[in-house]
């Protein structure tokens, strides 16, 4: 097997999954073209604002994709490539694809909140104040993580910072010229695309080196630059999504796609052939010595290429609120996942050349990893390869900056629908239209709950939070069993959509079978982190996520039993 072979399979794959399952998925859930969404009834001009197709897909892949595609892959690869890429296959068309899709459906049938507020219509408010509080820390993790490694990129790679300020200031100048109808997206694009490639090599030109401007020591450059993101996320939570979001994702996804075409044609050109072995057993010894089991490791391992839970906050918390039409579901949620399946390949291929050193060396440093092999296969193409690998990692910086400042809108999101109380009325119903813009889905609360829901409030909380696990150091702690949690997150979500479509009659086992796999799949990785090391946190955060679960499902077999009970008399009185 060579690489090329294994790109042409897998895009064919992908592209026949979107039109057959992609389509069949429409028919189950009832895709409405003609019907108003949230984004339309309660355009807001700052959470609430309809996006063309085009722009809302290129936040949508631009917050999913991240750095998660790319890192997850390579380090699977030393579990055997071919378990990983049937992960891969099958994970992201049945799972990871269903999942995206369904959470961005039912969150915009259910006025564009998040699938916590849907968890609630299904099984209680327990569950959903659970739920949300498991949300609202994943995602202060993320910011914290994310927010470590952005700033680690910026000092190692000064040129990545100067390329993501442009990047910053771009993005509204831009946002005015289309929300002004200055210019129509399509001459607006032909400006602003190039001067974003234009700031690529700009950054290279002057990169800014905070190290040695001042002659400081890095740590006290990445605890600067920690401050300077920690200002930019705030201000881009609580700022009108069309006017920085929006422009600012569009135009960082254009990167992203010239990195897909680079990866495709210098793979097909390079024709690299795949000297790694492409199974090892279920038991595989790594070569730094420890044995790990492909079970379920290679679940945990990979996410963001297969299924991840973190997808339904982005589907159900900023993509929702931008859907101008349920037509466009298909393309931004099954079909953002399905190009994300194709970048974990090209990943997965970029280390799979190499053998003894070189491919440990790869593992253990999967970033350098992928920008070395995607450079590599470039100058098949006649581009110069220490250029290429420079623009793979300012491509990466700067979507790890895109999920940075869309998980803490998230996080103000989650946050919000904490204390907005029990819901007043059901939502999810699929016939319910989606209320007009000024009625309240929530009961009236305190006066500090109030204040707490304030956007500015629940943004530095969560920032706040944010900071401090970055200066206590916790964020490191934590990180482990992130993978674990990050899957359980999806069979969640995936146990919400089993629910709802049980109660609409449709095909819920096509939800089923896969939140059954999720969980299963979680909860023995979760088992294993548990019972290993010393009782500390890594313990006590895997034991209560376990116990999280348990308590879920309790709740949806008694909704399950208590749907059943509802419709025995609908049933017998039909005479079906």
């Amino acid at each position: 097997m060579n690489g090329s072979t294994l790109l042409i399979i897998t895009v064919v794959y992908f592209t026949a999954a979107y039109f057959i399952y992609g389509r069949f998925l429409r028919r189950l859930f009832g895709i409405d073209p003609s019907r108003k969404t949230p984004a339309v009834v309660k355009n807001d001009g700052v959470d609430y604002a309809p996006a063309r197709p085009a722009v809302l897909f290129g936040h949508h892949f631009a917050s999913i994709a991240g750095a998660g595609p790319i890192l997850g892959p390579i380090f699977a690869a030393e579990l055997g490539w071919i378990p990983a890429l049937l992960w891969i296959f099958l994970g992201c068309v049945f799972i990871g694809g269903l999942h995206d899709f369904a959470a961005l459906f039912l969150s915009v049938r259910h006025e564009g909140k998040s699938i916590s507020s849907v968890i609630e219509e299904l099984v209680g408010y327990a569950g959903r104040m659970i739920f949300s509080v498991f949300c609202w820390a994943a995602l202060a993790l993320v910011v914290a993580m994310f927010g470590i490694m952005t700033a680690q990129i910026f000092v190692n790679t000064p040129s990545a910072a100067t390329a993501s300020v442009i990047f910053i200031l771009l993005a509204p100048v831009f946002g005015l010229v289309l929300n002004r109808r200055i210019l129509g997206l399509l001459p607006a694009s032909l400006i602003f695309v190039p001067l974003t490639f234009l700031s690529v090599w700009v950054g290279m030109l002057l990169p800014a080196d905070l190290v040695g401007l001042f002659e400081i020591e890095p740590a006290t450059a990445q605890g600067i630059w920690l401050a300077v993101l920690g200002a930019y996320v705030f201000i881009a939570s609580v700022a009108p999504v069309q006017w920085l979001l929006q422009p600012r994702d569009y135009l960082n996804s254009f990167l992203l796609y010239a990195l897909l075409i680079c990866g495709l044609l210098g793979i097909l050109v390079c024709n690299p052939d795949i000297v790694q072995q492409g199974w090892h057993g279920l038991k595989v010894i790594t070569p730094s010595g420890a044995e790990k089991s492909v079970i379920p490791t290679l679940f945990i391992v990979i996410a963001c290429g297969a299924c991840s839970g973190f997808h339904s906050l982005v589907a159900s918390g900023t993509t929702s609120k931008q859907v101008a039409s349920e037509d466009h579901i298909q393309l931004v949620g099954y079909g953002g996942m399905l190009l994300e399946g194709v970048l974990a390949v090209i990943s997965l291929i970029s280390v799979l050349y190499l053998s003894g050193a070189d491919f440990t060396s790869a593992v253990a440093k999967p970033q350098l990893a992928f920008a070395s092999g995607l450079a590599h296969f470039s100058t098949s193409l006649g581009l110069p390869e220490e250029a290429m690998g420079s623009f793979v990692s300012l491509v990466l910086a700067a979507f790890m900056m895109t999920t940075l400042d869309t998980a803490t809108r998230l996080g103000r999101f989650v946050w919000q629908e904490i204390l907005s109380g029990r819901q007043a009325s059901p939502a999810v119903s699929s016939d319910k239209a989606v209320p007009e813009a000024g009625s309240s889905a929530v009961r009236k609360s305190s006066p500090l709950a109030a204040f707490l829901r304030n956007p500015y409030v629940a943004t530095f909380i969560m920032v706040g939070m944010a900071a401090t696990l970055c200066v206590s150091g916790q964020a490191g702690a934590i990180w482990p069993v992130f993978g674990a949690s990050n899957q359980l997150l999806a069979a969640l979500c995936l146990l919400g959509v089993t629910l709802y479509l049980l109660k609409q009659r449709r095909g819920s086992l096509v939800a089923f079978i896969p939140m059954s796999f999720m969980i299963v799949m979680s909860c023995w990785g979760l088992g294993e982190m548990t019972a290993k090391g010393q009782f500390g946190m890594l313990q006590i955060i895997s034991a209560s996520l376990l116990a999280l679960t348990l308590f879920l499902v309790i709740l949806a077999i008694r909704a399950v039993i208590r749907t059943h009970q509802e419709n025995r008399p609908k049933l017998s009185g039909t005479g079906n």
